[in-house]
């Protein structure tokens, strides 16, 4: 199969780049140096492709479709252009038992962004079994590496230092989209079917890759005020057999210290993380990812493996052996 990666060179078109260049089941289409600038061969390419990845700002991405004329060309795209869209199937395999035969048969995917994969994959089975009420007023906060900024913030972050005036404070935790309107908001909503987009603060720290997702809920204010085990068993149920997704069974979190949620634990693996903590009255959903993985270019090869029938953990890492480290 001929697989083209158009924007290569961004943080997520890297690593896609990256993992497909160690593999030989594939094909990967590329423009020589001397032809990068040339648009001609841009578009040939994508149409001689049987994937394209789509690695893109989301209007370059929407002028990149159009120019994608064969209609056997299959299409990833990682921007937020078409993650709400109808014509284009969401891909995040664990979404719902059908999702994989919707990813499996689409000419078009859109690969969820980082925050929404982690925030949908600890809230969506909550509203599907009718614990969390839909127009429960849902909250949210993220840590997260810089990586997932783009080229110009992990420049500021690898360049930045203490006493470096303005850039000094790039050093320290930062809250953004303090107008409460990040651009994932509508696909956490969409696909978790709430009735109304979370408030959601992202903080954006200064280690390069990881992410952590919480989700605070009162149990009071629940469907049938579900005690700790029980919102627990429900998410370990939905997940069970998954390969990529864990809920972390509730012994291994009770000798937890109060700083052990570390969020780069999921680096260089495809692996998501669930951890139900808190007590009976109030309880923490987390969810814990690597932002380059599981919430970008992990994601987008693992749906690419299931458009062309391999196995889809074909050139990704779950965390088994990780975890054993881990726990040790």
């Amino acid at each position: 199969m001929k697989v083209f990666v158009d924007g290569q060179y961004g943080t997520t078109g890297l690593k896609i780049h990256e993992r497909l260049m160690a593999r030989n089941d594939v094909e990967l289409l590329s423009i020589s140096e001397e032809h990068k600038k040339n648009p001609d061969i841009r578009v040939k390419l994508m149409n001689e492709a049987d994937i394209v990845f789509l690695c893109l700002p989301d209007q370059a991405a929407r002028e990149a479709v159009a120019l994608i004329t064969n209609s056997n060309t299959r299409v990833l795209d990682s921007s937020t252009a078409f993650r709400t869209d109808d014509e284009w199937t969401y891909g995040l395999p664990e979404l719902y038992a059908f999702q994989r035969e919707k990813i499996a048969n689409a000419s078009r995917v859109s690969v969820p962004g980082c925050h929404a994969t982690a925030f949908v994959l600890a809230v969506q089975p909550l509203v599907e079994k009718g614990i969390l009420p839909r127009d429960y007023p849902v909250s949210s906060h993220s840590l997260t590496g810089y990586s997932g900024g783009g080229k110009a913030l992990i420049e500021q972050h690898e360049t930045a230092s203490f006493g470096d005036g303005n850039n000094s404070s790039l050093k320290h935790p930062q809250h953004y989209s303090l107008n409460l309107n990040h651009k994932h908001l509508p696909e956490m909503k969409k696909f978790t079917d709430l009735a109304f987009e979370p408030a959601f603060l992202p903080t954006v720290c200064d280690f390069y890759n990881g992410m952590v997702v919480t989700v605070p809920l009162v149990t009071r204010q629940l469907n049938n005020h579900p005690s700790l085990k029980e919102i627990h068993t429900v998410l370990t149920d939905y997940y069970q057999g998954e390969t990529f997704v864990r809920v972390v069974p509730l012994e291994d979190t009770k000798g937890f210290s109060q700083h052990a949620l570390d969020p780069t634990l999921c680096n260089g693996t495809n692996a998501a993380e669930i951890f139900v903590l808190g007590n009976e009255e109030q309880v923490l959903l987390a969810c814990r990812l690597d932002n380059l993985g599981k919430g970008s270019s992990g994601a987008a090869i693992q749906c690419m493996n299931i458009m062309l029938g391999l196995d889809e953990g074909v050139g990704l890492c779950s965390i088994l052996g990780q975890l054993e480290d881990w726990k040790k």
